[in-house]
């Protein structure tokens, strides 16, 4: 059934050299506006995989499973082995009248763009592929789904903001009519994010409408800046811009100072998670407290908590995934969002992570593209599978004939914040809003970061 796990926990990269091969594609075509796919190829440019064995399918899994944004993959292994063991995949996929075995090969991009766009070249040349799997924010999902575009192969994609991983491949998101026809992707779009805190912040009103907005200077930033500067001031909000910092700065004295000046009683932002541990500590210590914090890409994770203990308390981000979500696996009909969370604590000893519900989705996806084509090993038809998705899940109703954009499903979200708990785990996320999505039911009121 392909690798599993290597020493430490680590995936392993069976079958793929260490050296880089074909370099091309990088962290450029990461940039909102940077041209993607479209300024490079606008089709792919193989119709089927050689596959080395025609009675299985090759899936290659790429995500960071260390580096900075190690967080977001630390459930994947979870995932992965509770796949392989699901009927599903373990008695082979049924296509076109045959019964095809599974190999699952896990690759690491070590949180580095390039070595993303260098892994999911490997797996197509040396491993033959049938199927990218992808996960993890623009800086792994975006030059992943370049290189899938423009070497013609399948590629389904997760837990990246849908107008980011849109403009990395080229395309518009304010005039969204481009179609990737090998690339597919379902998340939230940044217009559904904001829409989440909005709502929150009209619960909790202060004597300003100023909003720190601490975006750096990276895909998401560039994006988040373009998108949400005037959504935020349309809701009658000021946005009080901090600049486009770089990544792994380490002293935000003068953007606090800013917003400090500013009387900025909200936050939007997108940083990495060290930079956030450092950029919240150091606000703290110069006596900025915002009435509520929201955040967007960190403090997603328990382990994202420990770096700022009690500092953590009250503070609210979105949530695209839970066990407090009514949905339920496709591939087995026994498993709900509660138990997949449940199995995952009780398997690791670690408090559940949303995004194990992604990666469990992809898989969904995956098997349902492979059943629906005829041959595949035959790129352009799963392709075309992938775009006619359309079914019920771990991840709720998913059709990717009807998002906002061709090949995009966006998936609404709630709004959470971390609230000391009892139990086992000092911090557990609380739903305190669900205007985007009132079917899951709330768990604990609104409060501020700050009184």
């Amino acid at each position: 059934m392909g690798p599993g796990k290597g020493a430490g926990g680590q995936p392993e990269e069976e079958g793929l050299p260490r050296r880089s091969v074909l370099r091309g594609v990088g962290a450029g075509a990461l940039a909102a506006g940077a041209g993607g796919v479209l300024a490079a190829c606008s089709s792919g440019s193989k119709a089927s995989s050689a596959s080395s064995s025609t009675s299985t399918i090759n899936i290659g899994y790429i995500a960071p499973f260390s580096g900075s944004l190690a967080g977001f993959a630390s459930g994947d292994n979870f995932v992965i082995d509770t796949i392989r063991n699901t009927p599903a995949y373990a008695k082979g996929i049924k296509a076109g009248g045959k019964t095809y075995q599974v190999n699952i090969i896990v690759t690491d991009s070590q949180s580095d763009p390039n070595r993303a766009s260098q892994l999911a070249r490997q797996l197509i040349l040396n491993n033959n592929v049938d199927l990218l799997l992808t996960s993890s924010t623009p800086q792994t999902v975006n030059p992943v789904a370049v290189v899938a575009q423009t070497q013609g192969v399948p590629c389904a994609a997760t837990n990246d903001p849908w107008e980011a991983w849109y403009s990395g491949l080229g395309g518009n998101p304010a005039k969204p009519t481009a179609k990737f026809e090998y690339c597919t992707l379902f998340f939230f779009g940044l217009q559904q994010l904001i829409s989440c805190f909005i709502a929150m912040w009209k619960r909790m009103p202060s004597g300003s409408t100023s909003v720190a907005c601490q975006w750096p200077n990276d895909a998401d930033g560039t994006v988040f800046r373009a998108v949400l500067t005037p959504v935020i001031s349309a809701a009658g909000f000021k946005p009080v811009d901090g600049g486009p910092y770089i990544d792994g700065l380490t002293d935000f004295t003068a953007m606090i100072n800013k917003f400090k000046t500013a009387n900025c009683q909200y936050i939007s932002n997108c940083p990495l998670p060290p930079d956030f541990n450092i950029f919240w500590k150091q606000a703290n210590q110069l006596g900025w407290k915002p009435k509520l914090a929201t955040v967007a890409k960190v403090l997603l994770f328990p382990a994202d908590l420990t770096a700022l203990g009690p500092l953590v308390n009250n503070i609210a981000t979105d949530s695209w995934w839970g066990p407090y979500m009514p949905y339920t696996s496709s591939l087995d009909p026994k498993l709900r969002a509660q138990d997949l969370v449940a199995n995952f604590q009780a398997q690791t000893g670690r408090e559940w992570v949303q995004s194990i519900g992604g990666t469990y989705s992809l898989f969904e996806i995956a098997h349902q593209a492979f059943t629906t084509a005829g041959d595949p090993h035959d790129h352009a038809e799963v392709a075309a599978a992938l775009h006619n998705v359309n079914y019920h899940g771990i991840s709720g109703h998913l059709n990717f004939a009807g998002g906002p954009a061709p090949g995009v499903v966006a998936i609404p979200v709630v709004g959470v914040q971390w609230k000391e708990s009892s139990g086992k785990f000092p911090f557990e996320m609380k739903v305190v809003d669900h205007t985007l999505n009132p079917i899951v039911k709330l768990g604990a009121d609104l409060t501020p970061t700050n009184p």
